[in-house]
C-alpha cells in the first residue's frame, strides 16, 4: 500500500511538483539577497518615532513607511504628482536606492503561487494539490526508506542498490525534512486561501470615532511611536497632509491600530489573533522572508525535486515493465500446483514465470498468485511453491506483507507439501530473512515441507538452475530451469592481450584485457576526450558474456574502469565451463559480444578510511582494479591467496609496482602448495591486532572469491573482531563488509 501510494502520488504529480520546485528554488535566493543589501540597527537603538521624524524631514510628502521581513525599510512618497518608493537607511533616512519589486521575481512568484493565473482559484488549487502530493510522497517515501534500510536507526547507513536507486534514496534522505516543511506550509497557506483554515488577515481595528482637538504633536514626540522599536514595525501610514482629524495607522509584530495626531496615543488597537500569528509564522517558514538561511536550505532541497521526480518515474516504469505477464495461468480450481510470489521490485515474478513454464512442460497444471492472496482454496490436494524476496534488511516484500497474518487463520493444508525459495543479497545482514520467517511459520503451522528452504543470491540464474535440479527428485521428473533475465544491448569487445597463469598447478587462469574494436563508432564525448568507444563501467561492475551455443549470460567481475581505456577481467578455465572454455580459446584480435551490468553493491566507500581486501585466485581481479585507481594513496591492505607463487600469482608484477607507488599499502600472501602451506584465514588470524586497529579506524572489508572461501574468511574475521565486540555481520549491516561471491 505504501509503495502504491508513493508511486501513484509521485508519478501523477511529477510535472506539477517539478514546476513548483523549480519556481520555488528560483525565489529562494531573494531573502538572502535582500538581507545583504541592508543594515539592521540593534534592538533598542531606533524607535519608530525616530525613523518617522527623519523620514518627514527628508520626504515631506511621505505617505507610508514599511519594513520588509529582510529588514529593508521603504518609504512611499510623492514628488510632484509622481508616486515614488525609496529604500532608505533605517537610522538616518538617507536614500539608498529606488525600490521596485523585481518583474522577474513577481512573475516567478505568481507562477509558484498560482501557476501564473493570478488570484484564480484554479491556479491556487493546483498549487495546493501539489503541496498535498508532496506531503504524501515525502511521508510514504519515509516509510519505504525505513523499511528498506532495516529500521529507523539504520536510516543514515550506506545506501545499496543501482546508481539510480542510490541517487533517489540519497537525495530523498537529505532533502526530506525541508521538503516536508515546504509541503505542510504550502498546504496550510492554500487551505487558508480557500477559507478552510483561518488566516486572521481579514481582522482590522475599529476606526476611531473621535480625535483630540489640539494641534498635532511632532511625530518624534508621539508616545505610541516612541514605544515601538524599529524591529517590530511592519507598516506606518501617515495621515493625509493637512487633515488633523485623520489618524496614523500602525501595524507591528503584535497588532494593528490607530494613533491620534493630537495626543500621540493609541486610540484603537487590535492585537493579532492566534490564527494570524500562526499564518505569519507559516508564511515565513515557507518563503524564508526574514529567515534568509532557511530560504537557502529549502531552495537547495527544492532543487532535489527534479532529479527525484525523474529517477522515481524511471524506477516506477522499470518495475512496471519487470513484472511479466503470467501466460497460461491455470484457474485455481483446475490447478495441481500453486506458486505464490513475494516480490518488491517484480524480479521474483520472472523466476516464478520460469518455474511455471518448466512445471507446465512437465505436465503440471500451475496457478501463480501473490502471497497476499493465500487462502484455503490454494491448499487441498496440491503442491505449493513459495518464491519470496526480502525487502531491505529483513522486511516482507510488497506482495507478501499480509502472508504471515493470513497463514495462522487457515485450517486447510497443501497435502502434497510446500517448499520455500528465498531471493536476496548477501551484502544485507539479514540475508533472505523473510524467507526464513516464512518457512518457520509453515513448520509451526504443521504444513508438510517436501524440500527445505534454499536461497538465491543476487538473482543468480545458475543458483536457480541448481535448485531446480535439487528438487527434481521430489517431483519425480527432471526440472530444467533456464531463467533468462532481460539483458541489455550487447556490443563488441576485442581482445587486446592475455596473461596466462596456473597451468602447472591444474588451475589454468588468464587475465584478459579487451578494448573497443577500431571500427566501432565513437560518440562525441569520446572523440573530444580521445577515449575508446567503451561503455561506462567501474572496477567491481560485471561483464555479461553469452557464449556461442548458449542463451544464458555468464558474469565476470571487471578489474578496471572505463577511464583506463580498457576492460579487464580474470577467468579460470573449468573442464565443463562453456563460457570459460570459450574465453580461454580466444587470441588477441578475437572478439566477444557482451554487455556491462552495474554492481553498485560492491563499491569502495567514499572517503579515506582504510580498506581490507581479501581475494583468492581470479577473485583478485576487481580488487586489482580498485588498487590501480587508488591515486589518492588511500590505505589498502590486500590478502591474496593462490596455489603456487611461481604459477598462479596473478598481478604479481603490478602489485610490486603498486606497493612502490603507495597505491597498495601492504600485501599479505597465502599459498596452499608450498612448503609454508597457508590459507587466507590463517593470515587473517595472524594479523588480528592489525586488522582490529584498521576496523576501529573505520576500515571497509571487501571479499572476493568462492562461497566456501568467503565462509572461511567470515569465520576468521569473526574471531578477529570478537575481542572488540564486533563481527562480520555487524560490519555488513553497517555497509562496511561487502562480498563478491561466485
Amino acid at each position: 500500500m505504501q509503495r502504491r501510494l508513493h508511486a501513484v502520488s509521485g508519478v501523477a504529480a511529477a510535472l506539477l511538483l517539478v514546476a513548483l520546485a523549480v519556481s520555488g528554488a528560483l525565489l529562494a535566493p531573494g531573502p538572502a539577497y535582500d538581507r545583504a543589501q541592508v543594515s539592521v540597527p540593534p534592538r533598542g537603538t531606533v524607535s519608530v518615532a525616530d525613523l518617522a521624524a527623519a523620514v518627514v524631514a527628508r520626504y515631506p510628502l511621505a505617505e507610508q513607511i514599511s519594513r520588509k521581513p529582510s529588514g529593508r525599510v521603504v518609504v512611499d512618497y510623492t514628488e510632484g504628482d509622481e508616486p515614488l518608493s525609496m529604500t532608505i537607511d533605517p537610522a538616518t533616512a538617507e536614500p539608498i536606492s529606488p525600490y521596485a519589486p523585481s518583474a522577474f521575481g513577481t512573475r516567478i512568484g505568481d507562477l509558484h503561487r498560482a501557476f501564473g493565473m493570478g488570484d484564480s482559484s484554479l491556479g491556487h488549487g493546483l498549487a495546493g494539490l501539489g503541496a498535498v502530493a508532496l506531503a504524501l510522497v515525502a511521508l510514504s517515501g519515509l516509510r519505504l526508506l525505513i523499511t528498506r534500510m532495516g529500521g529507523l536507526r539504520m536510516l543514515r547507513a550506506p545506501v545499496r542498490g543501482t546508481p539510480l536507486q542510490r541517487l533517489h534514496v540519497v537525495l530523498s534522505r537529505s532533502s526530506f525534512l525541508a521538503l516536508l516543511l515546504l509541503a505542510l506550509s504550502g498546504g496550510y497557506m492554500s487551505a487558508a486561501f480557500f477559507g478552510l483554515l483561518p488566516s486572521g488577515m481579514e481582522a482590522q481595528p475599529d476606526y476611531p470615532a473621535e480625535f483630540g482637538a489640539a494641534a498635532p504633536l511632532p511625530v518624534d514626540q508621539m508616545p505610541a511611536l516612541r514605544a515601538v522599536d524599529l524591529r517590530d514595525l511592519r507598516k506606518l501610514v501617515f495621515p493625509y497632509d493637512g487633515d488633523p482629524t485623520e489618524p496614523y495607522e500602525l501595524v507591528t509584530r503584535t497588532g494593528a491600530g490607530f494613533i491620534d495626531q493630537a495626543s500621540g496615543e493609541v486610540v484603537s488597537w487590535l492585537p493579532h489573533s492566534g490564527a494570524r500569528r500562526v499564518y505569519a509564522a507559516v508564511l515565513a517558514l515557507h518563503t524564508g522572508q526574514g529567515l534568509w538561511w532557511l530560504a537557502l536550505l529549502t531552495g537547495a532541497a527544492a532543487l532535489a525535486v527534479p532529479p527525484l521526480a525523474f529517477s522515481g518515474v524511471v524506477l516506477w516504469w522499470r518495475r512496471r515493465r519487470a513484472r511479466p505477464r503470467i501466460r497460461r495461468n491455470v484457474a485455481l480450481a483446475n490447478a495441481d500446483t500453486v506458486i505464490l510470489v513475494g516480490s518488491e521490485g517484480n524480479s521474483t515474478w520472472g523466476f516464478a514465470y520460469t518455474l511455471q513454464n518448466a512445471l507446465t512442460a512437465a505436465g503440471h497444471f500451475v496457478h501463480v498468485a501473490e502471497m497476499n492472496q493465500l487462502s484455503a482454496a490454494h491448499c487441498g490436494d496440491r503442491r505449493m511453491f513459495i518464491l519470496t524476496a526480502t525487502y531491505g534488511d529483513g522486511a516482507a516484500p510488497a506482495t507478501a506483507r499480509r502472508f504471515l497474518e493470513i497463514l495462522p487463520k487457515l485450517k486447510a493444508t497443501p497435502k502434497r507439501g510446500v517448499t520455500v525459495l528465498g531471493f536476496g543479497d548477501r551484502d544485507f545482514g539479514h540475508f533472505c530473512y523473510f524467507a526464513v520467517e516464512v518457512e518457520a511459520a509453515l513448520i509451526a503451522k504443521g504444513w508438510p515441507i517436501f524440500s527445505h528452504l534454499e536461497t538465491i543470491n543476487r538473482e543468480s540464474p545458475q543458483e536457480f538452475a541448481r535448485w531446480g535440479d535439487a528438487i527434481a527428485p521430489h517431483l519425480g521428473h527432471e526440472l530444467r530451469l533456464v531463467h533468462i533475465a532481460e539483458t541489455p544491448r550487447r556490443q563488441p569487445f576485442e581482445l587486446i592481450s592475455r596473461q596466462d597463469y596456473g597451468a602447472d598447478v591444474g588451475a589454468p587462469s588468464a587475465i584478459m584485457r579487451f578494448g573497443a574494436p577500431p571500427d566501432v563508432r565513437r560518440g562525441i564525448w569520446q572523440k573530444l576526450t580521445g577515449r575508446a568507444a567503451l561503455p561506462y563501467f567501474e572496477a567491481g561492475d560485471l561483464i555479461g558474456i553469452v557464449p556461442p551455443g548458449s542463451n544464458m549470460p555468464r558474469y565476470y567481475s571487471i578489474g578496471s574502469a572505463s577511464a583506463d581505456g580498457f576492460l579487464e577481467f580474470s577467468v579460470r578455465e573449468h573442464a565443463h565451463g562453456v563460457c570459460s572454455r570459450f574465453l580461454h580459446g580466444l587470441m588477441p584480435g578475437d572478439r566477444i559480444s557482451a554487455f556491462v551490468r552495474p554492481n553498485p553493491e560492491f563499491r569502495l566507500d567514499a572517503g579515506r578510511n582504510p580498506v581490507i581486501m581479501v581475494g583468492a585466485g581470479c577473485g583478485v581481479g576487481p580488487l586489482a582494479g580498485f588498487i590501480r585507481a587508488n591515486k589518492a594513496r588511500r590505505p589498502m591492505r590486500l590478502y591474496f591467496g593462490a596455489r603456487d607463487p611461481d604459477s598462479d600469482f596473478l598481478y604479481r608484477a603490478e602489485m610490486m609496482d603498486w606497493l612502490s607507488e603507495g597505491r597498495l599499502s601492504a600485501l599479505v600472501t597465502a599459498f596452499s602448495r608450498t612448503n609454508d602451506k597457508a590459507y587466507l584465514q590463517d593470515k587473517l588470524r595472524a594479523d588480528a591486532e592489525v586488522l582490529r586497529t584498521m576496523v576501529k579506524a573505520g576500515a571497509q572489508v571487501m571479499v572476493v572469491g568462492s562461497r566456501e572461501m568467503a565462509r572461511d574468511v567470515m569465520a576468521a574475521m569473526d574471531e578477529v573482531l570478537a575481542p572488540v565486540g564486533l563481527s562480520a555481520a555487524k560490519l555488513k549491516a553497517d555497509g562496511r563488509y561487502v562480498e563478491d561471491i561466485y
